[in-house]
């Protein structure tokens, strides 16, 4: 009888409904989930935080007239420019999906090929903010300064920003990293791509991260 009952035990556990094998995420993914989570109380602390700052003074900058600046032009042309890197960064987001859905499929030249198409945009969007930075600081706006109203303004700007671009390097490291070992075979080796479907949850934070930020410091 014993031995029916581990037969059929095992048979259960073979089974492809059978419970054998839980139906719960790797524990790459579960500790990506943890960290996302942590990271986003983090910027929802600081975004809070600065929405207090906002609501509590009496004026705040006008945000026309602080984000106009444009590259190689005199003109003044709101937003425009950060609106262009939100368009780079959301891009990006789509070649990393790809990048995903090619590892799926086990094209490794795929995945390479998107891989490096996000690691471009994050570069480029890194770019664009250090020349935001260099014109606002230009301008006069440091930590304790702002030459467009209250310090408080550009001090949560720069922390906030300089957070997220933090992110955004962290993110490119990794992905290129992550392309050499792909270049390298080391995934087929593997049988399996999930390395790159952990990156991608990291990289689709940031970008959803950077769609508030854009919020409330351009648009609020």
């Amino acid at each position: 009888m014993t031995q029916e009952v581990t037969l059929e035990q095992e048979k259960v556990l073979k089974s492809p409904w059978g419970g054998g094998k839980p139906p719960l995420a790797s524990r790459e993914k579960f500790t990506m989930w943890i960290f996302i989570l942590s990271d986003a109380f983090t910027f929802g602390g600081l975004l809070a935080g600065y929405g207090s700052l906002r609501a509590s003074l009496p004026s705040w900058p006008s945000r026309i007239e602080v984000f106009s600046a444009f590259p190689f032009t005199s003109a003044k042309l709101p937003l425009l420019f950060v609106s262009i890197m939100t368009f780079i960064l959301i891009c990006s987001s789509l070649t990393m999906a790809l990048a995903v859905d090619a590892g799926k499929r086990m094209d490794r030249k795929g995945v390479i090929k998107y891989l490096l198409l996000t690691i471009g945009g994050g570069l480029l969007f890194l770019m664009c903010q250090a020349y935001e930075w260099g014109h606002l600081i230009h301008e006069g706006a440091r930590l304790t300064s702002n030459p467009w109203g209250v310090p408080l303004f550009t001090a949560s700007f720069f922390v906030i920003t300089g957070f997220h671009g933090l992110h955004v390097l962290s993110g490119v490291i990794v992905l290129t990293i992550m392309a050499i070992r792909v270049a390298k075979g080391i995934y087929d080796k593997r049988g399996s791509y999930e390395g790159v479907e952990v990156a991608g949850l990291y990289w689709h934070f940031v970008d959803l991260v950077w769609v508030f930020i854009f919020a409330f410091f351009y648009l609020l």
